[in-house]
C-alpha cells in the first residue's frame, strides 16, 4: 500500500523553482532517502511533507487523503507526523524522559501509560539509565537518540528525518546510521530522510532518490544507484567514477587511447557513447592477464598515486586519453610512480549513462 504519494509536486519562491514537477511514491514501513548537493530542493520537498510549506502545484497525499495542494494544506500537527531536525530540538529544562513524554502528554494520554511506554522506547534506544539527565549532561549521540525516542513514541504514521546527522562527529555518524535503520526495522515505520551525505543514505535506506535542480534524477535501491547510474550526474555524485567519451564506428567503441567491441557495453548504442567506470573496477598488472570475455585491457603508466590505509588511489595514464583515470587498489597492490601497468578493465562493470 501506498503510504506517501507526491504527484506532480512543485514549489517556487518567486521566480525560483526549488522543486519543480515531482513525482514519488513511498510504500507502507519504507525508507526513502532524498539525496542531493545543497539547493537541490530535498529539504523543500520536505518541508511541504510536513506540512510547514504549502505546493505551488501538485498535491501530497497520506493514503487516500489529500494533505497537500496550492489550494489548502492541513496542518502539521494534524497529519500524524514526526521530524527530526539538525538541531534535535530537544527542551534544555526537561530531563530525558520528560523530553520523550511531551509529546504524549500533549496528547492527553494517561499518567501511567506515557510513563510505560516512555521507559520502553528508552530501553530500545538504551538511555534508560539516562532518564532523569537533562540535555546538557548528554553527548551529542544521545541527545541525538533522546529526539528519536521521542519522534517515535507517538507512534507518527510517517518520519521525517532533516539531515539529522550533520552535528555529529565522523565515529557517531557511522554509529548513528545503523541505529537509525535498527530503529526503523524494529518499528516498521515509513521513514523519509534528508541528506547530503553518500554513506548515510547508502546504509539506511531501502530507495533512494537522488535529486538536482528540484527534479529526481533517478531512484532505486542503493546498489541499483551505485552499480547502474542512469545519468552522468548520479554517476558522479554517487561515489567516484571514471567518464569515458566514445564514437561507436563499425562495431566497436573508439575511446581515443583504447577501442573494444560494442557488444561488451550492451545493445542500441547510440553513436555518440558515455560510460561510467567506478576506479574499483579497474585493476592494475605489470604482466598482462589471461584474456577474458568480460574485461579487456590496455597499457597505462602511473601518474599520481596516494596511500589511504585501507587502500591505494592511483592515477594512471592511457596513451591517447586527455584525462588520467582514477584506480582504487588493496594495500598490497603496490606500484611506484611512471611505472608501466597493464589496467585490466571489468566489462560489467563498465555502465553506459545518458
Amino acid at each position: 500500500m501506498s503510504k506517501l504519494v507526491l504527484r506532480n509536486v512543485s514549489r517556487a519562491f518567486g521566480d525560483y523553482v526549488a522543486v519543480d514537477n515531482l513525482n514519488l511514491t513511498i510504500e507502507e514501513g519504507e525508507l526513502v532517502s532524498l539525496l542531493g548537493p545543497s539547493g537541490c530542493g530535498k529539504t523543500t520537498t520536505l518541508r511541504m511533507m510536513a506540512g510547514f510549506l504549502s505546493p505551488t502545484g501538485g498535491t501530497i497525499s497520506v493514503g487516500d487523503k489529500i494533505v497537500s495542494s496550492p489550494e489548502s494544506s492541513l496542518p502539521p500537527e494534524r497529519r500524524n507526523m514526526s521530524m527530526i531536525f539538525q538541531s534535535y530540538a530537544i527542551w534544555p529544562n526537561m530531563t530525558v524522559a520528560e523530553n520523550v513524554g511531551f509529546g504524549l502528554k500533549i496528547r492527553k494520554i494517561e499518567s501511567s501509560e506515557i510513563a510505560r511506554r516512555v521507559d520502553q522506547i528508552l530501553d530500545v534506544v538504551k538511555l534508560r539509565h539516562l532518564r532523569d539527565r537533562y540535555p546538557a549532561e548528554l553527548s551529542g549521540g544521545q541527545q541525538q537518540r533522546v529526539s528519536l525516542a521521542r519522534s517515535i513514541v507517538v507512534q507518527p504514521s510517517v518520519l521525517l528525518l532533516d539531515e539529522p546527522l550533520s552535528n555529529l562527529d565522523a565515529n557517531l555518524r557511522e554509529e548513528m546510521r545503523f541505529e537509525i535503520r535498527r530503529l526503523h526495522d524494529e518499528f516498521n515505520i515509513t521513514m523519509v530522510y534528508v541528506t547530503h551525505d553518500q554513506a548515510e543514505a547508502m546504509v539506511t535506506s531501502d530507495r533512494i532518490a537522488v535529486m538536482n535542480k528540484g527534479r529526481i534524477e533517478q531512484i532505486d535501491k542503493p546498489f541499483e544507484i551505485y552499480c547502474r547510474p542512469k545519468t552522468a550526474f548520479v554517476a558522479g555524485f554517487i561515489g567516484r567514477t571514471n567518464f569515458l567519451e566514445g564514437r561507436l564506428h563499425g562495431g566497436d567503441v573508439d575511446f581515443g587511447g583504447f577501442a573494444l567491441p560494442g557488444r561488451m557495453l550492451g545493445q542500441g548504442l547510440p553513436e555518440q557513447v558515455k560510460v561510467s567506470v567506478r576506479p574499483q573496477c579497474i585493476h592494475l598488472h605489470r604482466r598482462a592477464p589471461a584474456a577474458a570475455d568480460d574485461r579487456f585491457c590496455v597499457s597505462a603508466r602511473i601518474d599520481q598515486r596516494a596511500y589511504l590505509g585501507e587502500s591505494w588511489d592511483y592515477q594512471i595514464r592511457i596513451p591517447g586519453l586527455s584525462e588520467p583515470l582514477r584506480v582504487t587498489a588493496r594495500p598490497q597492490e603496490v606500484f611506484e610512480m611512471n611505472e608501466d601497468v597493464v589496467a585490466e578493465i571489468d566489462a560489467t562493470q563498465v555502465t553506459v549513462i545518458e
